[in-house]
């Protein structure tokens, strides 16, 4: 059975250039960084030369760039050393974040008594900005404003630029949770005056266990995990040498290709969404996802229109992977925050939520297939809700 890979919203498959890169790495760079013999220095410099290589890219300073595990470990370490070393008092967020910024937040709620506001979104998944510009003028508090810049399930963007000079004009401190944005937008730093940003580098193709978090050099940040001078003495640890190898390379082939890729991407999800709503009778898109100029060009957000709570399980077993929404949230029981804040009650109890997410490597033929799959199950489903409306 030939296996199609529609996931990548989760997880990227590595780039065999990649791979190399690594394998040469472990074979050669072996030495620990933080050693003083020619072995440890080269190991420094090779890291170095991709924290150089990611500056330029986000036309930052070197030292804005520090190597952590995952945009989970960034985003932690971004959001608690506010609350810890900069006095931040108040955080605004949404409830559409990922589940590591979400769970920090309430984590400082519980344990440090920080205030906590959310702007809900309205039924398309956008952030109104009005409302954080009214949030931030109600307090005089240190406030640390917390939004993803595309939404991992339903691919909807807010205005980076715009939402950072918000809180520039405000005096609050801004951090983005740009894992989904990373290496597959242009991103301008010097241009944005973002305080916090966040990368996992297996979201481009590069391996699982390395990404960065960007901390803007005057914020004063301190790090959480301690025990060596390592990466500025913010996360102490010998680095992930091979990981971070392999973060440069994966980086490198992103940008070089990102034109292609990006519209490659772009022409597979107004494919998808072509057929799926030519073969699939009452089918809906949640959020902006099926819009290619409001939202994240590797992914498609569906509403099916019967519910089959199974059809994640039923598709792979078809060789086809999909989710039914962030891997994070994989074997929940119920909808995720981001459904329920997009989704009417109705629609929740009579439709199925599925995300189809793409790579470069995404073909015109696997998504005829995923179709052809999904209207063979949908036979055994009686569609009877093609008027319910979205909330």
């Amino acid at each position: 059975m030939t296996k199609i890979y529609l996931d990548n919203a989760a997880t990227t498959p590595l780039s065999n250039e990649v791979i190399d890169a690594m394998i040469e790495t472990m074979k050669i760079n072996f030495g620990n960084p933080s050693s003083t013999h020619s072995f440890g220095q080269e190991a420094k410099i090779l890291i170095e030369n991709v924290r150089r290589q990611v500056a330029d890219y986000l036309h930052v300073s070197p030292a804005e760039i520090i190597f952590t595990s995952c945009g989970t470990e960034s985003n932690n370490m971004i959001i608690k050393s506010c609350v810890e070393h900069l006095g931040v008092e108040r955080i605004i967020s949404s409830p559409l974040e990922h589940k590591c910024v979400s769970e920090s937040i309430l984590d400082m709620k519980s344990r440090k008594g920080v205030e906590v506001a959310y702007i809900r979104p309205n039924e398309k998944g956008d952030i109104d900005l009005s409302k954080l510009e009214d949030l931030l003028k109600s307090s005089d508090k240190k406030t640390l404003v917390s939004l993803m810049h595309a939404n991992n399930e339903i691919g909807n963007l807010i205005d980076l630029k715009k939402v950072a000079e918000i809180c520039k004009e405000n005096n609050a401190l801004f951090h983005s949770d740009t894992v989904q944005t990373m290496a597959h937008m242009t991103l301008d730093f010097s241009d944005i005056p973002v305080d916090f940003a966040s990368c996992s580098a297996h979201k481009f193709h590069g391996p699982k266990g390395i990404g960065f978090a960007f901390i803007r050099k005057a914020s004063g940040l301190k790090g959480i995990i301690t025990g060596g001078p390592q990466e500025r003495s913010l996360r102490a640890g010998t680095e992930n040498v091979a990981g971070i190898a392999g973060l440069g390379k994966a980086l490198e082939l992103s940008l070089k290709n990102m034109e292609e890729y990006s519209s490659h991407m772009q022409n597979i999800k107004e494919y998808t969404v072509e057929r799926l709503s030519e073969e699939i009778p009452g089918v809906k898109f949640n959020g902006r996802s099926s819009e290619l100029n409001n939202s994240l060009y590797t992914v498609v957000s569906v509403l099916l229109p019967f519910k089959n709570p199974l059809i994640g399980l039923q598709l792979d077993m078809k060789g086809i992977a999909v989710s039914q929404g962030s891997a994070c949230s994989s074997g929940a029981s119920k909808p995720s925050m981001v459904m329920m804040m997009v989704l009417s009650e109705e629609e929740m109890d009579h439709c199925t939520p599925l995300r189809v997410s793409f790579s470069h490597l995404t073909t015109k033929n696997e998504i005829d297939a995923l179709v052809d799959a999904l209207k063979e199950i949908s036979k055994d489903f009686v569609i009877e809700n093609t008027n319910v409306e979205h909330r």
